[in-house]
């Protein structure tokens, strides 16, 4: 198996990656009763750092955890990790089919009136909400697989971790 560094440094960061999705979804119930106008207000402001941080730490994640695979790809764990990276590329490709176009679209009705601006992110919030929920479950599925995978018990005659 590769390096313990290596596979802590992919474990933290996907585990990092959880946490904007795991905060979308624990808030998805609150926020899809929220009246329109606070919606917008709400939503507009509080996701300030989310794509910044967020997305590097899981860009970051996605990367380590396919490095991981290809230095394991000879080892009985090494195609867990590579459809666990497959998982969390998948997670990144659904928020930026699905999401980004409506973080889009909201970005450019900033500088209509009150009204308009709610009524565009009434429009668009079930498709945000719900892209948010399929990139997280795409993720959290990666996270478990490479869990799973740096977890296994070595094959009977290999050596210790390098």
């Amino acid at each position: 198996m590769p390096s313990r560094l290596l596979q802590v440094i992919a474990l933290t960061l996907a585990a990092l990656g959880l946490a904007p999705g795991a905060a979308h979804l624990l808030e998805l119930p609150v926020k899809l009763d929220y009246p329109p106008a606070l919606y917008a207000q709400v939503t507009s402001s509080l996701y300030v750092l989310f794509g910044p941080v967020g997305g590097a730490v899981q860009m970051a994640a996605a990367a380590s955890v396919a490095v991981l695979a290809f230095r394991s790809r000879r080892l009985p764990q090494g195609r867990l990790l590579a459809a666990s990276a497959a998982a969390l590329f998948v997670s990144l490709l659904l928020w930026a089919c699905l999401v980004a176009p409506v973080n889009g679209e909201w970005g450019n009705s900033a500088d209509v009136s009150q009204e308009e601006f709610a009524a565009a992110y009434a429009r668009l919030r079930g498709r945000w909400e719900y892209g948010h929920v399929a990139a997280f479950i795409a993720w959290f599925a990666g996270w478990l697989g490479m869990a799973a995978a740096v977890t296994m018990r070595p094959a009977a005659g290999a050596g210790p971790p390098r």
